[in-house]
Protein backbone atom coordinates (compact mmCIF):
# COMPACT_ATOMS: atom_id res chain seq x y z
CA UNK A 1 0.00 0.00 0.00
CA UNK A 2 1.25 3.44 1.05
CA UNK A 3 4.36 4.78 2.20
CA UNK A 4 4.64 8.09 4.11
CA UNK A 5 1.05 9.04 3.80
CA UNK A 6 -0.16 5.83 5.70
CA UNK A 7 2.32 5.64 8.21
CA UNK A 8 1.89 9.61 8.90
CA UNK A 9 -2.90 8.23 9.16
CA UNK A 10 -1.41 4.99 11.35
CA UNK A 11 1.26 6.83 13.39
CA UNK A 12 0.00 7.12 16.83
CA UNK A 13 -2.81 4.64 16.17
CA UNK A 14 -4.36 2.49 19.03
CA UNK A 15 -2.21 -1.24 18.89
CA UNK A 16 -4.92 -3.20 18.77
CA UNK A 17 -6.22 -6.39 20.51
CA UNK A 18 -4.48 -8.55 17.55
CA UNK A 19 -1.62 -6.78 16.70
CA UNK A 20 -0.52 -7.54 19.55
CA UNK A 21 -1.24 -11.02 19.83
CA UNK A 22 0.75 -12.16 17.05
CA UNK A 23 3.19 -9.06 16.97
CA UNK A 24 4.47 -10.08 20.36
CA UNK A 25 6.13 -13.03 18.89
CA UNK A 26 8.08 -11.42 16.19
CA UNK A 27 9.25 -7.87 18.16
CA UNK A 28 11.19 -10.50 20.05
CA UNK A 29 12.84 -11.85 17.10
CA UNK A 30 10.71 -15.30 17.26
CA UNK A 31 8.25 -16.43 14.50
CA UNK A 32 4.81 -16.20 15.43
CA UNK A 33 2.90 -19.35 14.13
CA UNK A 34 4.49 -21.91 11.75
CA UNK A 35 8.02 -21.58 10.13
CA UNK A 36 7.79 -20.89 5.89
CA UNK A 37 6.16 -23.73 4.63
CA UNK A 38 8.99 -25.16 2.90
CA UNK A 39 7.15 -28.10 1.47
CA UNK A 40 4.09 -26.24 0.30
CA UNK A 41 4.88 -25.63 -3.40
CA UNK A 42 6.06 -29.11 -4.97
CA UNK A 43 8.46 -28.13 -7.46
CA UNK A 44 6.16 -30.79 -9.97
CA UNK A 45 3.78 -27.17 -9.56
CA UNK A 46 6.21 -25.42 -11.59
CA UNK A 47 8.55 -27.73 -13.40
CA UNK A 48 5.79 -30.32 -14.91
CA UNK A 49 2.58 -30.34 -16.92
CA UNK A 50 0.86 -27.15 -16.54
CA UNK A 51 -3.20 -26.26 -17.28
CA UNK A 52 -3.02 -23.05 -16.94
CA UNK A 53 -0.63 -19.94 -16.60
CA UNK A 54 -1.76 -16.70 -15.71
CA UNK A 55 0.28 -13.09 -14.73
CA UNK A 56 -1.22 -11.57 -12.24
CA UNK A 57 0.85 -8.37 -12.76
CA UNK A 58 -0.40 -5.04 -13.47
CA UNK A 59 2.61 -3.54 -16.01
CA UNK A 60 4.74 -0.29 -14.28
CA UNK A 61 3.46 2.71 -15.27
CA UNK A 62 3.26 6.29 -14.42
CA UNK A 63 -0.50 6.59 -14.31
CA UNK A 64 -1.64 3.56 -12.50
CA UNK A 65 -4.01 4.72 -9.68
CA UNK A 66 -1.36 5.30 -6.26
CA UNK A 67 -2.90 4.95 -2.80
CA UNK A 68 -1.85 8.50 -2.14
CA UNK A 69 -1.01 11.93 -4.41
CA UNK A 70 2.32 12.45 -4.65
CA UNK A 71 3.21 8.74 -4.80
CA UNK A 72 2.91 8.11 -8.70
CA UNK A 73 5.73 6.41 -10.49
CA UNK A 74 7.81 8.78 -12.48
CA UNK A 75 10.24 7.90 -14.72
CA UNK A 76 12.11 9.68 -17.76
CA UNK A 77 14.47 8.83 -20.73
CA UNK A 78 18.20 8.68 -19.49
CA UNK A 79 20.15 7.70 -21.90
CA UNK A 80 18.97 7.19 -26.10
CA UNK A 81 20.33 4.66 -28.68
CA UNK A 82 20.76 7.60 -30.98
CA UNK A 83 22.82 9.47 -28.90
CA UNK A 84 24.30 7.08 -26.72
CA UNK A 85 24.60 3.87 -28.22
CA UNK A 86 21.63 2.18 -25.96
CA UNK A 87 18.41 2.98 -24.17
CA UNK A 88 17.85 3.12 -20.63
CA UNK A 89 15.23 4.56 -18.27
CA UNK A 90 15.66 6.62 -14.70
CA UNK A 91 12.46 5.74 -12.13
CA UNK A 92 11.64 7.41 -9.62
CA UNK A 93 9.30 5.17 -7.41
CA UNK A 94 8.06 4.51 -4.04
CA UNK A 95 8.27 0.63 -2.66
CA UNK A 96 4.45 0.34 -3.29
CA UNK A 97 3.48 1.38 -6.22
CA UNK A 98 1.78 -1.13 -8.83
CA UNK A 99 1.67 -4.58 -8.37
CA UNK A 100 3.89 -4.86 -5.08
CA UNK A 101 4.38 -6.57 -1.50
CA UNK A 102 4.52 -5.08 1.96
CA UNK A 103 6.99 -7.41 3.86
CA UNK A 104 6.95 -7.50 7.09
CA UNK A 105 9.29 -4.41 8.14
CA UNK A 106 6.75 -2.30 6.51
CA UNK A 107 4.73 -1.95 9.33
CA UNK A 108 5.95 -4.19 12.13
CA UNK A 109 9.65 -2.27 13.40
CA UNK A 110 12.51 -5.21 13.28
CA UNK A 111 10.23 -7.09 11.11
CA UNK A 112 11.84 -9.06 7.97
CA UNK A 113 12.67 -6.96 4.92
CA UNK A 114 12.41 -7.62 1.55
CA UNK A 115 15.94 -9.61 1.16
CA UNK A 116 14.76 -11.72 4.12
CA UNK A 117 11.80 -12.96 2.51
CA UNK A 118 12.86 -16.92 1.13
CA UNK A 119 11.84 -18.34 -2.10
CA UNK A 120 9.81 -21.11 -0.18
CA UNK A 121 7.88 -18.25 1.20
CA UNK A 122 7.17 -16.84 -2.03
CA UNK A 123 6.17 -19.83 -3.99
CA UNK A 124 2.88 -21.20 -2.04
CA UNK A 125 0.21 -22.89 -2.82
CA UNK A 126 -2.77 -19.90 -3.58
CA UNK A 127 -6.54 -19.91 -3.22
CA UNK A 128 -8.85 -17.44 -4.31
CA UNK A 129 -11.85 -16.10 -2.30
CA UNK A 130 -13.83 -14.45 -4.52
CA UNK A 131 -16.42 -11.68 -3.09
CA UNK A 132 -16.99 -9.66 -6.21
CA UNK A 133 -20.73 -9.74 -6.34
CA UNK A 134 -20.35 -8.37 -2.67
CA UNK A 135 -18.46 -5.86 -3.65
CA UNK A 136 -20.17 -4.69 -6.66
CA UNK A 137 -22.87 -4.02 -4.24
CA UNK A 138 -20.55 -2.52 -1.55
CA UNK A 139 -17.31 -0.78 -1.64
CA UNK A 140 -16.50 -1.51 1.52
CA UNK A 141 -17.02 -5.15 1.47
CA UNK A 142 -14.98 -7.08 3.44
CA UNK A 143 -14.05 -10.76 3.57
CA UNK A 144 -15.22 -12.05 6.72
CA UNK A 145 -14.89 -15.35 8.77
CA UNK A 146 -18.26 -16.08 7.12
CA UNK A 147 -17.00 -15.82 3.41
CA UNK A 148 -13.84 -18.15 4.39
CA UNK A 149 -15.88 -21.11 5.85
CA UNK A 150 -18.39 -20.51 2.66
CA UNK A 151 -15.14 -20.94 0.60
CA UNK A 152 -14.24 -24.14 2.55
CA UNK A 153 -18.04 -25.60 2.49
CA UNK A 154 -17.69 -25.54 -1.28
CA UNK A 155 -13.17 -26.00 -1.86
CA UNK A 156 -12.35 -27.85 0.69
CA UNK A 157 -10.02 -26.92 3.78
CA UNK A 158 -7.29 -23.80 2.88
CA UNK A 159 -4.16 -25.32 2.61
CA UNK A 160 -1.29 -24.78 6.02
CA UNK A 161 0.83 -22.09 4.33
CA UNK A 162 -1.14 -20.71 1.45
CA UNK A 163 -1.32 -17.26 -0.10
CA UNK A 164 -5.47 -16.45 0.47
CA UNK A 165 -6.36 -13.68 -2.35
CA UNK A 166 -9.39 -11.40 -2.83
CA UNK A 167 -10.84 -11.16 -5.98
CA UNK A 168 -13.02 -8.60 -5.89
CA UNK A 169 -13.62 -7.34 -9.13
CA UNK A 170 -12.14 -4.20 -8.42
CA UNK A 171 -9.37 -4.30 -11.24
CA UNK A 172 -12.14 -3.06 -13.95
CA UNK A 173 -11.81 0.54 -12.51
CA UNK A 174 -7.82 0.51 -12.62
CA UNK A 175 -7.95 2.74 -15.54
CA UNK A 176 -9.37 5.89 -13.16
CA UNK A 177 -7.48 6.59 -10.14
CA UNK A 178 -10.77 8.18 -8.51
CA UNK A 179 -12.74 4.91 -9.20
CA UNK A 180 -10.08 2.84 -8.00
CA UNK A 181 -9.29 4.41 -4.49
CA UNK A 182 -13.40 5.07 -4.67
CA UNK A 183 -12.68 8.21 -2.91
CA UNK A 184 -15.80 10.35 -1.41
CA UNK A 185 -16.72 13.94 -0.92
CA UNK A 186 -15.14 14.05 2.21
CA UNK A 187 -11.91 12.54 0.64
CA UNK A 188 -12.09 8.78 2.47
CA UNK A 189 -11.12 5.96 0.21
CA UNK A 190 -13.60 2.92 -0.49
CA UNK A 191 -12.45 -0.21 -1.78
CA UNK A 192 -12.60 -3.84 -0.43
CA UNK A 193 -10.13 -5.88 1.30
CA UNK A 194 -9.88 -8.54 4.80
CA UNK A 195 -11.81 -7.66 7.24
CA UNK A 196 -9.29 -7.56 10.71
CA UNK A 197 -11.04 -10.63 11.68
CA UNK A 198 -10.85 -12.69 8.80
CA UNK A 199 -6.82 -12.01 9.08
CA UNK A 200 -7.06 -13.69 12.83
CA UNK A 201 -8.81 -16.28 11.50
CA UNK A 202 -6.61 -17.75 9.17
CA UNK A 203 -3.26 -16.77 11.25
CA UNK A 204 -4.86 -18.82 13.98
CA UNK A 205 -6.55 -21.55 11.91
CA UNK A 206 -5.04 -21.98 8.52
CA UNK A 207 -1.34 -20.42 9.42
CA UNK A 208 -1.64 -18.76 6.17
CA UNK A 209 1.57 -17.65 4.90
CA UNK A 210 0.34 -14.47 2.74
CA UNK A 211 -2.54 -11.96 1.96
CA UNK A 212 -3.27 -10.85 -1.33
CA UNK A 213 -5.87 -8.35 -3.31
CA UNK A 214 -6.88 -7.08 -6.38
CA UNK A 215 -7.15 -3.60 -4.50
CA UNK A 216 -4.86 -1.27 -3.60
CA UNK A 217 -4.78 -2.22 0.11
CA UNK A 218 -5.53 -5.50 2.17
CA UNK A 219 -7.18 -3.57 4.62
CA UNK A 220 -10.39 -1.93 3.47
CA UNK A 221 -9.81 1.90 2.03
CA UNK A 222 -11.78 3.40 4.52
CA UNK A 223 -9.64 1.80 7.66
CA UNK A 224 -7.90 3.92 9.63
CA UNK A 225 -5.88 2.18 11.82
CA UNK A 226 -4.76 -0.62 9.34
CA UNK A 227 -5.29 -3.75 11.75
CA UNK A 228 -4.76 -6.15 8.53
CA UNK A 229 -1.43 -5.10 7.86
CA UNK A 230 -0.41 -4.61 11.56
CA UNK A 231 -1.64 -8.59 12.52
CA UNK A 232 -0.63 -9.94 9.40
CA UNK A 233 2.75 -8.34 9.38
CA UNK A 234 3.29 -8.88 13.33
CA UNK A 235 2.92 -12.47 12.36
CA UNK A 236 5.62 -12.42 10.14
CA UNK A 237 3.35 -12.56 7.21
CA UNK A 238 3.77 -10.33 3.97
CA UNK A 239 0.83 -9.14 1.72
CA UNK A 240 0.20 -8.64 -1.99
CA UNK A 241 -1.53 -5.89 -3.28
CA UNK A 242 -2.63 -4.54 -6.46
CA UNK A 243 -3.25 -8.18 -8.01
CA UNK A 244 -4.55 -8.57 -11.95
CA UNK A 245 -6.52 -11.05 -13.69
CA UNK A 246 -7.39 -12.82 -9.89
CA UNK A 247 -11.29 -13.78 -11.83
CA UNK A 248 -9.30 -15.69 -13.88
CA UNK A 249 -7.45 -18.32 -11.87
CA UNK A 250 -8.89 -21.30 -10.08
CA UNK A 251 -10.56 -21.14 -6.50
CA UNK A 252 -8.15 -23.69 -5.31
CA UNK A 253 -5.48 -25.56 -6.68
CA UNK A 254 -3.06 -23.07 -8.27
CA UNK A 255 0.83 -21.77 -7.25
CA UNK A 256 1.30 -18.59 -6.82
CA UNK A 257 4.84 -17.17 -7.72
CA UNK A 258 5.79 -13.60 -6.01
CA UNK A 259 8.95 -12.91 -7.45
CA UNK A 260 9.81 -9.61 -5.14
CA UNK A 261 12.54 -7.22 -6.23
CA UNK A 262 14.96 -7.91 -3.01
CA UNK A 263 15.47 -3.51 -2.52
CA UNK A 264 18.38 -3.31 0.21
CA UNK A 265 16.61 -2.54 3.16
CA UNK A 266 13.22 -2.82 1.55
CA UNK A 267 9.41 -2.43 3.11
CA UNK A 268 8.99 -4.52 0.39
CA UNK A 269 8.32 -3.49 -3.37
CA UNK A 270 7.40 -4.39 -6.87
CA UNK A 271 6.80 -7.88 -7.99
CA UNK A 272 6.54 -9.89 -11.04
CA UNK A 273 3.68 -11.95 -9.89
CA UNK A 274 1.98 -15.63 -11.30
CA UNK A 275 -0.39 -18.43 -10.81
CA UNK A 276 0.40 -21.48 -12.34
CA UNK A 277 -2.08 -24.66 -12.54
Amino acid sequence: MCTEECLRQATGARVTRRAALFGAAAAAGGRALSEPATAAAPASALTGPRRGLRDLTYPLTTTFPPFADGEEARRRTYVTIEDDGYYMQEWRLVEHTGTHVDAPGHFTAGGRLSPELTLEELIVPAVVVDIARKAAADPDAEVTVGDLRTFEHRYDRIPRGAAVLMYSGWGAKAGSTDAYRGTDADGVLHFPGFSADACEWLLEKRAVRSLGVDTLSIDPGRSEDFPVHLTLTGADRYGVENLANLGSVPRRGATIVVGLLPFEQGSGGQARVFAVW
